[in-house]
């Protein structure tokens, strides 16, 4: 039930980032749910993979380079989905960081409701 409370807020973030970013475009609600599920699943299939192979980049860069492979998985998923278009890669690094900060800040809501 967690998972799905946590999926369903990461839609919202979503939602309300692709409202408030020129360059995101989302169709609907239901397009955004399935955004978050997608990201999901890349971020738990695609991303490790892309990390290792990245890992000499990835300490050069002091960790900085992790925010291009987050955009790289965002323009996957906008591949993926039909309803769902990113204008470029600098596009995606804002994306991809102001999702983090909203999902988290969501995030610390519903742990604070768990107290």
């Amino acid at each position: 039930m967690n998972k799905l409370i946590k999926l369903l807020l990461n839609a919202v973030a979503v939602f309300v980032l692709a409202e408030v970013l020129n360059g995101v475009y989302v169709d609907n609600y239901i397009t955004s749910l399935i955004v978050a599920a997608v990201l999901s699943v890349l971020n738990i299939l695609v991303k490790p993979i892309l990390v290792i192979l990245t890992l000499p980049v990835t300490i050069l860069t002091l960790g900085l380079f992790l925010f291009v492979i987050n955009a790289l998985i965002i323009l996957l998923a906008d591949k993926l989905i039909d309803g769902f278009s990113v204008d470029g890669i600098w596009t995606a690094i804002l994306f991809s960081v102001l999702l983090c900060v909203l999902q988290s800040l969501l995030h610390s809501f519903l742990k604070k409701d768990k107290k």
